[in-house]
């Protein structure tokens, strides 16, 4: 292992481990009323800030260290099938936006019945070509994390509506769309930068930490990928990524 590698697995367990005990607590105290006590409406909402920051606070861990390993060329490659990965970033990303949507999806083994409550939600997802049937030969976390930044920004940005769509026969294509205000096409060039904050109003008004579509950008291109976007003001807003798999780079 070098000396780089060495210091992110460091640095993510050293932080990983508090973060890990704070949400395990704040979700123990919201769920075990009956040991615990009950809590008032004030101390129930202060609990689950504390535990949606802190699994905020983790998915922003994992993107340090799986952008700092892409840029390093360290993927961990293996098959796995799309239709498992796409319901399983869904997850994690409702589990920060809507938990009770999360709830519904996380037991569900029927992956038809998961689109069916994601449709209620204004979430409609498409898998066609090789790979709805054929496993996809890559880095999954990697894979899932730039899903999942994708479609955290579109659910924050949308009006009603995240289209997710699936295709590829040699290539993975990954399209995900929202009907939300759209980004300028002079603010586009600065999107990608590090900490950037758009101007748009809207925007600035859905905006995180900034990190997401420079991260998104990092993995895509140091996986061998392309990254595109068509967008326009009060035109929604289309992210194209794609990925060779890797034994045919």
């Amino acid at each position: 292992m070098g000396t780089k590698e060495y210091l992110y697995d460091l640095f993510v367990h050293d932080l990983a481990g508090p973060l890990s005990v704070a949400a395990t607590t704040a979700r123990g105290l919201l769920s075990r009323m009956e040991a615990y006590g009950p809590l008032t409406e004030q101390q129930k909402q202060c609990l689950e800030r504390i535990e949606r920051n802190t699994k905020k606070a983790q998915v922003i861990l994992k993107e340090i260290l799986d952008v700092g390993r892409s840029e390093e060329h360290l993927f961990q490659a293996n098959e796995f099938f799309v239709q498992a990965l796409v319901k399983d970033a869904l997850l994690n990303v409702m589990e920060i936006l809507d938990a009770s949507v999360a709830e519904r999806l996380e037991n569900l083994q029927d992956p038809e019945a998961a689109w069916n409550i994601l449709r209620e939600q204004g979430v409609f997802v498409r898998i066609t070509g090789k790979y709805s049937v054929s496993p996809f030969f890559h880095d999954r976390r990697k894979v899932q994390l730039i899903l999942e930044n994708l479609m955290s920004n579109a659910l924050k940005y949308r009006k009603t509506k995240l289209d997710v769509s699936i295709s590829g026969e040699t290539d993975l294509v990954i399209l995900v769309s929202d009907d939300g205000c759209g980004i300028p096409k002079n603010e586009q060039e600065i999107m990608y930068k590090r900490f950037m904050q758009l101007k748009h109003e809207e925007l600035r008004q859905a905006q995180g930490f900034g990190l997401g579509l420079f991260c998104v950008k990092a993995l895509v291109e140091s996986m061998g990928g392309e990254i595109a976007v068509m967008s326009g003001e009060d035109c929604g807003t289309t992210f194209t990524v794609r990925i060779s798999p890797l034994h045919a780079r």
